[in-house]
């Protein structure tokens, strides 16, 4: 995540590269040697148009605060979810479309080896806004657990230890800012809508 956000830096130099198909499997790495399928689109159980900024913070090798921000556009339906990612400069530099069976991406040339895994990009949007049920069979498996308490959900590996922290400002996911933090890999997202449908 923490070089996906900071590839955008150069983003400007890439405007005439094309965008390179991928596909990838549906099961996504959660921890070392750790893997869960993730849910399915219709899961959800709504349909959903959105566009948001993602914020991500970490330090650097030096200690020093580092901050990163991307424009996503976001389609949920029961058979896809369908995400674009831009540049701040309007580039786009990552399509994804997921149809619950397989992960189909474009990411801009040159850029495969820097961005995150799709999966990976996709994880941390389902696990924000995927209800419980969904996630708990999956979480199951690996005898991870997640319990949402109020405004708040928390994602704790077998040793019951909290791995993903996740706060809600509103009444929904989509209303207000979201808060991602993860505890091992110490770093931070904020998702903030700023308009949905």
């Amino acid at each position: 995540m923490i070089k996906w956000f900071s590839v955008l830096l150069f983003s400007f130099t890439l405007a005439a590269c094309s965008l390179q198909p991928q596909r990838s499997s549906t099961e996504v790495e959660i921890s070392p040697g750790v893997y869960v399928d993730l849910p399915k689109p219709a899961q959800l159980g709504a349909n959903i148009t959105a566009s948001q900024l993602i914020s991500a913070s970490w330090h650097n090798e030096a200690g020093q605060p580092q901050t990163q921000q991307l424009p996503v556009q976001l389609q949920i339906d029961d058979q896809h979810i369908v995400m674009a990612g831009f540049s701040s400069w309007g580039t786009r530099i990552l399509s994804l479309d997921y149809d619950g069976d397989n992960i189909d991406t474009q990411v801009l040339s040159g850029l495969a080896d820097t961005l995150p895994k799709p999966e990976q990009v996709l994880f941390n949007l389902m696990i924000t806004l995927w209800p419980r049920n969904a996630w708990e069979a999956p979480l199951n498996k690996v005898r991870w657990t997640i319990v949402d308490r109020k405004n708040k959900r928390i994602i704790a590996n077998s040793d019951n230890e909290p791995v993903i922290e996740i706060t809600y400002s509103g009444s929904s996911p989509l209303e207000g800012d979201i808060q991602f933090l993860n505890r091992p890999l110490n770093y931070s997202i904020t998702i903030k809508t700023l308009s949905y449908k």
